[in-house]
């Protein structure tokens, strides 16, 4: 893959960050003392100089590497990492240097203490540099080698490189980053996990639990070092093998947790604007919607909703009968998600009893002083819940009952770095004071710079489990803005205050490319740009990879122009309608892969070398290339602002375009139009197949995978809707030919019980090209909304005879567009085979 490489350029506030962190060039001369290794059960405990280093294995494919200052450990506990995770153990095969899992090797050179470990072949994985340690007071520096041919992937909605991190660096303290650019460092989350891709060996990853102001230096400022550290905190770290990326996410996600299964509802078309202003606003919004027959399932509520700008408030005069307004939307298949940011108005006195329990119970975050911290946020002087405290947890989930006895559907968690007006930092004093009791920590209390990056996640922790208390049997769907490594189990989360440009929209795509492979596998980007108002061409392009990418939200902030669909005129509103439609028939799709990401940790929106791992030195710019699923290939333009034609490199095994039908060498009948790369030979493909593309306004690039057996869905207005018709089932025959349907009733928790459908189908071709597909028996005991199952063959010439033993169904042939298709009853397709033969 060709990553391009701009020039690093870093604010004012990065630069001041870096400016804290060690500088490389300056390290320490290495103590020439011999490192002793003693052997553990399930690892070794290194000591040089008063420097004790314990590697674990928690895993045969995970390693804990923990430092020890002065010969003690800090305390072993975590926000990211369950106690139940961090307890793991196997056992190992002891060494000399180090120690061995069935599948890594782990060697201590003696003589510098440094660390190497490999794969079981003898393959590096990761490697420490010289001077592999460095501590200086409470801060530290580690320090790896970083291979030429290596690229790095992760940290989040990270800014700065564009999808590779190599030859950039980071700053992790969340920051209410509003109009960043693509050079701004730090913005509003922290993930210190980053996964490194090699064209030899592989892929790893690496996550430092350390919530403190960590930093992350990929070659920036000393060539081929891969430099991280902090000011203070856990020296604690985790290497995750491979060998492939989606290895890495998995057991990245065994380790910090996996996303719950959202509402399906949360799949669907979102329309927001900061803000809807009344409830005759939100009616109109919704009406427009449905006239223009936009699929829509969530129309949101910014903070003008509020009393005074007050969480779990309702403007009295603006949006009087809440309960009534929920009911009417309801009735047309929308729901409403309800803003409550954290800080609570400090209002004495009866007229906002939220803020007197809080202080009561002593449950909001101090001052250095002690005292109840106060400072400007949007109701004026605020308040903000110690949510490290249990305690303070559960007073903010039971704000949540009135809202849900109303009828509000989802919640949004939204300046929670946390932000603070009216201060240089744009948040919280660091020595601000919060009590931890929770989890398996020891009872204390903390600074802020210790818990600012994890501040947002506990807060979003606290809304899931009120939720979960209130509505036990009803999947919750929360979206925040700050969170820290493993907050994929709390909540969805989108990139922030973005800005209408091309480059933004070039952005979104790394952006949550990069949040899929550090576990958010639910993200979003304001589709059109939050701030600045898009043009025409700039919207519509928004709308047609908004339809792709995991959460679809158009959102707009104050005082901009408008951003609904239809804003443009007819033209681009049936350009935005097409590509919202297309969302909602892949509904079955989107919904079975965001089950699976439940169960494996795979993302939803891929880079393309996360299925296709040759990808990385394919001989085009794929930096806006992303795969939704392993089979759904989506081809933007590099650069998308601009009309010049580019070439889109597909993996080797054959492709399908999505609009047409068609296999991509019929599709393109253009001369020129594909090609294979150098080095193929004739009769076989090897490598990627180029194709080329020019822009136009009404048209996005998307291919299918040969081998794919796609599940659609008829259009419906909202998922809260029965689709009319049956279930399509379109085949894509190529190698290792299947596809899953999955299907549960869609809001509720039943499913963990049972109450769902999971059925593999399979496809062959033998003699003759005959066509075989088979159906695996069905799991689960849910029953699905079809009768029907409509199946369409892709690729397909001649006539055709369709019967599964002694049945027969009609089949109709296109010559046109190479297909054949047949309608089975849904009970020919709880298992066994239909066979397709030429005739």
């Amino acid at each position: 893959m060709v990553f391009l490489k701009k020039a690093l350029l870093l604010s004012a506030a990065s630069i001041g960050a870096c400016a804290a962190a060690p500088v490389l060039a300056q390290q320490p001369a290495a103590t020439t003392q011999q490192a002793t290794i003693q052997a553990l059960a399930n690892g070794i405990v290194v000591r040089r100089g008063d420097v004790e280093t314990r590697v674990t294995a928690l895993t045969d494919d995970i390693l804990r590497v923990r430092v020890a200052r002065g010969g003690r450990m800090p305390e072993d506990a975590s926000w990211a990492v369950s106690p139940e995770v961090r307890a793991q153990s196997v056992s190992v095969t002891a060494a000399r240097d180090g120690f061995s899992t069935p599948s890594m090797r782990v060697r201590i050179d003696p003589r510098t203490g440094a660390m190497t470990v490999t794969d079981s072949a003898g393959k590096v994985i990761t490697a420490d540099a010289v001077d592999p340690v460095s501590l200086d007071g409470t801060a530290f520096t580690l320090r790896k080698a970083m291979p030429q041919s290596e690229h790095y992937f992760g940290m989040g909605d990270k800014t700065g490189g564009g999808l590779d991190r190599r030859g950039y660096s980071y700053v992790n303290w969340n920051t209410d980053a509003f109009g960043f650019t693509s050079s701004t460092d730090p913005i509003y989350k922290s993930i210190p996990f980053f996964i490194g891709v090699g064209a030899e060996s592989g892929s790893y990853g690496l996550f430092l639990d350390n919530t403190h102001r960590t930093w992350f230096d990929f070659g920036h400022r000393e060539q081929d070092v891969l430099a991280f550290g902090g000011p203070d905190g856990p020296i604690d770290y985790y290497v995750i093998n491979g060998p492939s990326t989606a290895e890495v996410v998995r057991r990245y996600t065994d380790l910090t947790g996996k996303a719950p299964l959202v509402p399906k509802w949360s799949l669907g078309y979102q329309q927001s604007r900061y803000s809807y202003m009344s409830a005759d606003e939100v009616r109109q919004i919704a009406s427009r919607l449905r006239t223009d027959q936009v699929p829509t399932d969530v129309i949101w509520l910014d903070i003008d909703f509020q009393d005074r700008n007050r969480p779990f408030t309702t403007n009295p005069q603006t949006f009087p009968d809440l309960p009534g307004l929920a009911r009417d939307m309801a009735a047309q298949g929308i729901r409403l998600v309800a803003i409550t940011d954290l800080h609570i108005a400090r209002v004495p006195g009866r007229e906002y009893p939220i803020y007197e329990q809080g202080l009561r119970d002593n449950l909001y975050v101090r001052n250095a002083e002690g005292e109840t911290y106060v400072a400007p946020v949007w109701p004026g002087p605020s308040v903000f819940p110690d949510f490290t405290d249990k305690d303070a947890r559960t007073f903010w989930a039971g704000l949540y009952r009135d809202f849900l006895d109303a009828g509000i559907a989802g919640f949004w968690n939204d300046m929670n770095e946390p932000a603070i007006f009216e201060t240089p930092t744009k948040t919280m004093p660091v020595d601000n004071i919060h009590h931890i009791d929770s989890d398996d920590f020891a009872e204390r209390d903390a600074t802020h710079a210790e818990i600012h990056n994890v501040y947002g996640m506990q807060n979003t922790r606290a809304t899931l489990e009120g939720l979960e208390a209130l509505r036990p049997d009803q999947r919750p769907f929360i979206m925040t803005r700050a969170s820290y490594a493993g907050g994929q189990r709390y909540s969805v989360t989108w990139t922030g205050d973005n800005l209408s440009t091309w480059d933004h929209l070039k952005l979104a795509v790394h952006q949550l490319i990069n949040l899929g492979l550090s576990g958010f596998s639910y993200s979003a980007a304001d589709a059109g740009g939050f701030a600045g108002g898009p043009s025409a061409d700039l919207l519509t392009r928004w709308f047609q990879l908004g339809a792709f990418m995991p959460i679809f939200r158009d959102h707009a902030a104050k005082d901009t122009p408008r951003a609904e669909p239809w804003v443009d005129g007819e033209q681009h509103l049936a350009i935005r309608r097409r590509f919202v439609n297309e969302r909602y028939r892949l509904m079955p799709y989107l919904y079975g892969l965001a089950e699976q990401n439940s169960r494996t940790g795979d993302p939803i929106m891929r880079p393309i070398f996360y299925d296709y791992p040759a990808a990385v030195n394919a001989p085009c710019d794929q930096s806006m290339v992303f795969t939704v699923g392993a089979s759904l290939l989506v081809a933007p333009s590099p650069n998308p602002e601009s009309p010049r034609s580019y070439d889109v490199c597909l993996p080797e095994g054959g492709w399908f375009d999505y609009w047409t039908g068609l296999p991509v060498s019929d599709a393109r009948g253009e001369e020129g139009r594909t090609r294979l790369a150098a080095g193929d030979v004739q009769g076989r493909q090897r490598g990627v197949q180029i194709v080329s593309e020019t822009p136009r306004i009404d048209h996005m690039p998307v291919f299918i995978r040969a081998g794919t057996i796609l599940p659609r869905q008829p259009v419906v207005q909202s998922t809260a809707f029965k689709p009319q018709g049956p279930l399509s089932l379109d085949i894509y025959p190529g190698e290792d030919c299947r596809g899953e349907i999955y299907a549960d009733d869609e809001t509720t928790t039943a499913h963990r019980g049972g109450a769902f459908l999971r059925q593999t189908v399979r496809c062959s071709v033998g003699a003759n090209g005959r066509l075989t597909i088979s159906f695996d028996e069905r799991q689960g005991s849910f029953a699905p909304w079809w009768n029907e199952i409509a199946v369409t063959v892709h690729g397909w010439s001649g006539n055709a005879t369709v019967g599964a033993g002694r049945d027969r169904y009609d089949a109709t042939t296109d010559a046109t567009a190479r297909t054949v298709s047949f309608t089975l009853p849904d009970s020919a397709a709880r298992g066994g085979e239909i066979r397709i033969s030429r005739r």
